[in-house]
Formats: structure tokens, C-alpha cells, sequence
């Protein structure tokens, strides 16, 4: 095998096939044995991931065909995992922009297509899912058209070649009504339209490093695409950062070139190639690993910078320790230092006494992965309310982060989600007929208004609605936003609920707790349908006498509890409320638990801040 090298990337919107395609490319091009067992989304290694069925971790992948190799890097398709994206597009020669033969043209395809058309790559266009029954793949061709126009694309990226077909058939043609057997000529695209790109090799080695993994037998493991030169094995390396400082040196103790979805040992790594390299502890993603000689960093994509905030302290309600493990400051403090080292769209804080700290992220989702991921490990923790970061012009304007929302939906429901977008200072951008009573409908708001919202959608539109929100721009600020209006229905005192007080309670508003669920006084058990917190007692047993009735404890029926995901719960908290995150239980809880604490706060024009002892000093 000589050694011509491919390294294309496959972008496009949330669940347009990426990962599914990237499965039949390697089953068709002989990367398993005939009799070898393959998951579905082999590419989606994480337990999150499996789940929710999208991607959150750019991760590469190899392919050999016909005398050539092709590194494949997967990419996020949800834009809170954006920073992921930018990275690797700088390890990329090429690139696949997959778009859905129904949906069409979605904001994660215009904002990834922005930064790769940026970076100089002419993308090989993939309309995908020709198997559906009402593929419109013409129309999505025009979108995608204008889309390359509206990017001020050049005249070589907007000749860009097209090929139709279906990753989950494992099929792929260059004409709409073409042979339909397999995905060869799509192969054979990458191989004629990617380009491998110019190295010397006679240079010494250097590679730009774009995803850490942290290996618990090797260590840092940093993955990138060598720049000049080779590595060899047990070679002295060191890091430089974006300024020229060294930050590590040390020895280049394994390198590991990909064969497939595995990691294979190698000796050598050649200019080109892909390569995960171990032997430094320091090194970080946008270094450049080098020989010794060299002191030129190579030049990094700057990474967008985040939108939302949310601060974490340790759990100090009276339920703390008894359903998780990793309790103190300490040991979130570590955790959280080693996800902002691994994860170049977070940043993180803390306060002079170590113990409250500020992580900020591109959106919601990003944001609440990094809780549940803690959860699953362990963790306890309080979290306050999320709080977008603002900015100020040259002029001392203060500016917000203003997202693009599109939603999909039936045309019944349009006048209601105009009017509630309107109450979130949403201005409408543009309304387009999808056909059969559709309606697509493009807003601007402000990220502040946003939190939460799409269960709101989902209600609206009875489940039949698709949203999806893209960070646009910093604008103007948009004054005052309506807060939650219902008040919270707030435990007395510590117990467990008792089913026959929830019964006579279930009328005052809607209840999260059940019978014999652990409750605590300043707890939120429930939402008031009306403005004002109210204290109640969900412990109050029905009173045992002598007497004999018909009616008996089983004629007792509660409404269910509602399932709020961490960001649902997150969204409805107001600036004095926080939520109590267990590996068990999440529990909305107000930030001052005594109530005469709270009474005394408010007086005082403090409702928001913390007392010592009460939330580790946060301030929300």
C-alpha cells in the first residue's frame, strides 16, 4: 500500500444519518472480519451517546481503499458540541456535508459549512435518506445551492459534486434514479475529489494537537495530523503553545495510527497521517507537539466563545451523603478542572475560597451532558439557575447572545408559537411552506428567553414540532424578561411525603414529589398555579380513630409526577432557587432552606445571595 492519505470530515445537522453512514463505509470496505459482531453507531462509543443517540465527541476512524487510506473524523451535529467541530476541521483535507432528502438545509449544516468553507475545503455534497417516501431531494439541492451562495463560497467550492443516497440501505449514486447497489462511487468520489495535502517530511516532526483523550493505562493521549516530519517512537518531543512557550517535554513514549475504529501501535507516523501519541502530561488541544528544533507553533481555528454559565458547590441540603460518593469542593473542583482541560468549549472559575465554581458552555445540552456524566460518577453537587454571559460594545452597549431557532410544524399551530416567541422578545426572520399544511417559521431571541423552551414547543405543537437553536450573534440587549410566574410550593419540615397529604394538596398546584419520596424543609415540592411561594406539609397522615368508614387510604390517587430532565429543571428555577443533583434524585430546593433566613434576605434586597454555610458562599 503506497501511502496516499485522505482525511475527510462528515458534517451535518442532528440525525441526519452521519453516524449510520460511517457504519455501512466501513462494513463495505472490508474493516471487519465476515463473522465479527458490529454495533449499531460503532462510531458513538459513549454510554450518553448510545442513549440519546447523538454524537458528542468528535472521534476519528479509518478506512483502506484502493491503495489509499481514508481517515474519516465523525463530528457533533448538535451546535452546543460546536467546539469539537472547529477543531478537527483544521486536521481535515476534504469534507462530506450530509443533508437530509426531507428536512433539507438545518441550522447545524449552515453554521459547520460556514467554518469549513472558512478553512478552505471544498465539501462533496451527500443527500442522504433517498429511501423516504417524501424525499423532496431536488428542492434540498436548490437550498443547498444558495446556501453555498449565501456563504460566499468560491467558484471552486460551488461546483461542488453531488451524489444521492441512503447510509442506512448502505447505497450511495450519482444520479437521483441511479443503480442502487452500494457505496462504492462514493469511495471512489473521496479518493478522486480529496486532494492529499502537501508535507515535508524532511522537515522535523510537528502536529497540531485537536482531541485529548485521557487513557487510564497511557495517560494524556493526544490526537492530531502530523504537519511535517515523522515520529518515531521514544523520541524526544516536546509542547509549544499558541505563543511559542514550551509548556511539556518529555519522551514519545507510544503512537497509535487508527485501523478501523481501533487504536493499532506503530513505529513510524508520516506526514499526513493521523496519529494519537502518549509520553506528555502537560500538553493540551490547539499545542503543537514537536521535536526540540522546532519553535514555530502551527497556527490554531479560535474557538467560539460560550454563552451560558452555571455555578456548582458542594450539597449542603440534610439529604447530602447518602445516595453519592464524591461529596466535597475538592474533588468537584478536580473534576471539573479536568473536563475544562479536555473540553476546549468549556471554561471554568472559582471564587477566592475554592469552594463555588463557574463553568460556562456554548448552550443547555453541553451544560447538562457534564452534570449527567458527574451524576453516573458518583458526584453530588448543588447547581444554581444557568445565566448568560454578557458582553459590551466600544461603545459600552451591553450586548447578549442571540440564537437562530428553526421549527418545523403544522400550520394549526403557528399562530401560538409566534405568540409565545413573541413573549421571549423572539422577532420572526422568515416564513417558509414546507407543503402537506407545514410550516417552517426562523426566529431571532435572545438565549435568556430560550431556557427551557423546548418542552413549551413540544406542548404547543403536541409532540409534532422540530426546533432547533443556533447561536447566531452577541446583539443589543433586549431589556427585562418575564420571569416564572408560578410560585413554588415549599416543604415544612423533613420526612417522607405521605400519599394522603399529596392527595389534598394535588388541587393547590402541581406536585414533583410522591408518597414516601424524602423530603426537606426548603425543598420545592411543587409549583403554585399562582405568583407567591407558599409553605405546606406534605408529611400530614390521615388521623387513625376507632371508628370504621368505608373509604379506605386505597381510594387515594395521585397524579403522576412529571420527568424533568436536568435542563427542564434548571430552566424553571428562579435567581433565589437551586437544584440538589444526586447520582439518585434531583431535588429543586430554594438557595436559603430556613425560612425565616429567607424572609430576613429578601427584607434586605438579598433574595439571591447565599448565607455562609448555606450554599458554600455561591452567589446566583
Amino acid at each position: 500500500m503506497n501511502n496516499s492519505i485522505r482525511n475527510i470530515t462528515i458534517i451535518a445537522h442532528v440525525d441526519h444519518g452521519k453516524t449510520t453512514l460511517i457504519d455501512n463505509l466501513m462494513k463495505q470496505s472490508g474493516s471487519f472480519r465476515e463473522n465479527e459482531i458490529v454495533d449499531e453507531r460503532l462510531m458513538d462509543s459513549g454510554e450518553l451517546e448510545k442513549e440519546r443517540g447523538i454524537t458528542i465527541l468528535a472521534k476519528p476512524a479509518s478506512i483502506n481503499w484502493k491503495n489509499s487510506r481514508v481517515n474519516i473524523i465523525d463530528t457533533p451535529g448538535h451546535r452546543d458540541f460546536a467546539a469539537e467541530v472547529e477543531r478537527v476541521l483544521s486536521m481535515a483535507d476534504g469534507a462530506l456535508l450530509l443533508i437530509d432528502s426531507t428536512e433539507g438545509v438545518m441550522p447545524q449544516t449552515k453554521f459547520v459549512l460556514a467554518k469549513a468553507l472558512r478553512q478552505g475545503l471544498k465539501p462533496i455534497v451527500v443527500i442522504n435518506k433517498l429511501d423516504k417516501p417524501n424525499q423532496r431531494a431536488n428542492e434540498v439541492l436548490e437550498e443547498t445551492f444558495d446556501l453555498f451562495v449565501s456563504l460566499d463560497a468560491n467558484e471552486e467550492q460551488l461546483d461542488f459534486p453531488v451524489l444521492y443516497a441512503s447510509g442506512r440501505s448502505g447505497w450511495a449514486s450519482k444520479e437521483l434514479d441511479g443503480p442502487r447497489e452500494n457505496l462504492n462511487p462514493l469511495l471512489d468520489l473521496i479518493i478522486d475529489q480529496v486532494k492529499p495535502a502537501e508535507f515535508d517530511k524532511s522537515k522535523p516532526f510537528a502536529m497540531l494537537s485537536t482531541l485529548l483523550y485521557a487513557d487510564s493505562f497511557l495517560g494524556r493521549s493526544l490526537v492530531g495530523r502530523i504537519s511535517q516530519g515523522t515520529a518515531k517512537a521514544n523520541q524526544q518531543i516536546k509542547a509549544i503553545n499558541l505563543q511559542g512557550e514550551k509548556v511539556d517535554e518529555g519522551r514519545l513514549t507510544k503512537i497509535f495510527r487508527y485501523e478501523g475504529t481501533k487504536k493499532v501501535t506503530i513505529d513510524v507516523g508520516e506526514a499526513g497521517d493521523i496519529v494519537v501519541i502518549a509520553g506528555l502530561e502537560k500538553a493540551n488541544v490547539a499545542d503543537t507537539i514537536c521535536d526540540l528544533d522546532v519553535n514555530e507553533p502551527i497556527a490554531a481555528t479560535p474557538i467560539d466563545p460560550p454563552t451560558m454559565s452555571i455555578t456548582i458547590t458542594v450539597n449542603s441540603s440534610p439529604l447530602a451523603g447518602i445516595e453519592g460518593k464524591k461529596l466535597t469542593s475538592t474533588q468537584i473542583r478536580d473534576r471539573l478542572v479536568l473536563e475544562a482541560q479536555n473540553n476546549v468549549g468549556i471554561t471554568f472559575s472559582e471564587n477566592t475560597g475554592k469552594d463555588s465554581f463557574e463553568i460556562s458552555g456554548r448552550g443547555e445540552l453541553m451544560l447538562e451532558i457534564l452534570l449527567t456524566q458527574m451524576r453516573r460518577e458518583g458526584f453530588e453537587m448543588t447547581v444554581s439557575p444557568p445565566k448568560v454571559l454578557f458582553k459590551k460594545d466600544d461603545n459600552g452597549n451591553r450586548l447578549e447572545p442571540i440564537e437562530e431557532i428553526t421549527m418545523d410544524l403544522d400550520e394549526e399551530y403557528s399562530s401560538k408559537v409566534i405568540d409565545s416567541m413573541n413573549r421571549r422578545k423572539g422577532k420572526l426572520i422568515d416564513l417558509k411552506d414546507t407543503g402537506k399544511d407545514k410550516k417552517r417559521l426562523i426566529f431571532h431571541a435572545p438565549t435568556r428567553g430560550l431556557m427551557g423552551y423546548t418542552s413549551r414547543f413540544l406542548t404547543l405543537t403536541k409532540g409534532n414540532g422540530v426546533i432547533n437553536r443556533i447561536f447566531h450573534s452577541y446583539g443589543k440587549f433586549e431589556g427585562e424578561m418575564e420571569v416564572r410566574r408560578n410560585g413554588a410550593l415549599i416543604s415544612m419540615e423533613k420526612g417522607k411525603a405521605v400519599a394522603f397529604a399529596i392527595y389534598n394538596l394535588q388541587a393547590r398546584g402541581e406536585m414533583f414529589v410522591t408518597h414516601n419520596d424524602s423530603v426537606y424543609a426548603g425543598m420545592i415540592v411543587g409549583l403554585a398555579p399562582k405568583p407567591g411561594d407558599m409553605i405546606i406539609n406534605v408529611m400530614k397522615g390521615k388521623k387513625l380513630t376507632n371508628m370504621r368508614t368505608q373509604g379506605t387510604d386505597e381510594n387515594v390517587v395521585l397524579t403522576p409526577v412529571r420527568k424533568m430532565s436536568i435542563a427542564e429543571q434548571l430552566s424553571i428555577l428562579n435567581s433565589d432557587e437551586a437544584l440538589e443533583i444526586t447520582p439518585k434524585s434531583c431535588r429543586l430546593r430554594k438557595a436559603i432552606l430556613d425560612p425565616h433566613e429567607r424572609k430576613k434576605s429578601e427584607k434586605s434586597g438579598a433574595a439571591g445571595s447565599i448565607p455562609p454555610g448555606g450554599m458554600g458562599g455561591m452567589g446566583m
